[in-house]
């Protein structure tokens, strides 16, 4: 096992409340979508192939962290599940990548581009259409995962002041990766 596999493998043995739903949660991320080998952006942010689970593995490392120094009381249950599958979105669909290698004498200098093919979705709500048929989230996972860009994005400008702690704890631990571990 390479060093981040088992980084990823030991974050996901904490989930044990809700263990048999993720077990067949993360079987279909892993085998019908490309999760484990999609980067993390098409241009910023480990744009590389498996950029999407280093990111994911360094959010939820992140989270746990910042939840034992200021949430003790949550669960690291919900911490790793909101973690990893906070951009599961940008795995894009089963069979049907988000984000498409650009091939070496492209035109563009991004090596990825936007698959056009998918309905848009936005990330987070591509993320719950591709875990809600499959596995139970609390309100307060559902909000983390759908608002852990805050205050970048506009849409989010109507949890401002309503986010739950979950959501707050994820947020700072995606930007702490993005911003300074992954620069």
């Amino acid at each position: 096992m390479t060093d981040l596999t088992e980084r990823y493998e030991l974050l996901k043995g904490k989930v044990e409340k809700r263990w048999a739903e993720f077990v067949e949660l993360m079987r279909f991320i892993e085998t019908e979508t490309e999760y484990l080998t999609a980067p993390a952006s098409t241009k910023f942010h480990l744009c590389k192939e498996g950029g999407l689970l280093e990111h994911s593995v360094n959010v939820a490392e992140n989270m746990l962290k910042i939840k034992a120094a200021l949430a003790p009381d949550i669960s690291d249950e919900s911490c790793v599940i909101v973690a990893l599958l906070h951009d599961l979105g940008k795995a894009g669909m089963p069979k049907n990548p988000l984000y498409i290698k650009n091939p070496p004498d492209s035109k563009w200098k991004q090596p990825y581009y936007w698959n056009n093919d998918l309905v848009y979705l936005s990330v987070p709500i591509r993320s719950l259409y591709l875990i809600a048929p499959r596995f139970p989230l609390t309100e307060e996972e559902a909000q983390a995962i759908v608002y852990h860009d805050g205050q970048y994005v506009e849409d989010n400008r109507s949890v401002a002041m309503h986010e739950e702690r979950l959501t707050l704890l994820l947020q700072y631990a995606d930007t702490w990766s993005c911003m300074v571990v992954e620069k």
